[in-house]
């Protein structure tokens, strides 16, 4: 499971490098593993509240 995370965290900081805020890079790294846990709804809030993040932010 290491592996995994790993590879995804890699995938992430690849996909967000563009970002030029660090918080806009966390969050959307954050919103890639909220669209990938188990749960019936993918809106932001839900997401977060699995996550144990703030999903007003």
């Amino acid at each position: 499971m290491a592996g995994v995370r790993e590879g995804l965290e890699a995938f992430a900081a690849e996909l967000f490098d563009g970002f030029f805020r660090a918080d806009q890079r966390r969050w959307g790294q954050a919103y890639v593993r909220g669209l990938l846990l188990d749960g019936r709804r993918k809106s932001v809030e839900p997401m977060a509240a699995r996550l144990g993040e703030d999903g007003n932010r």
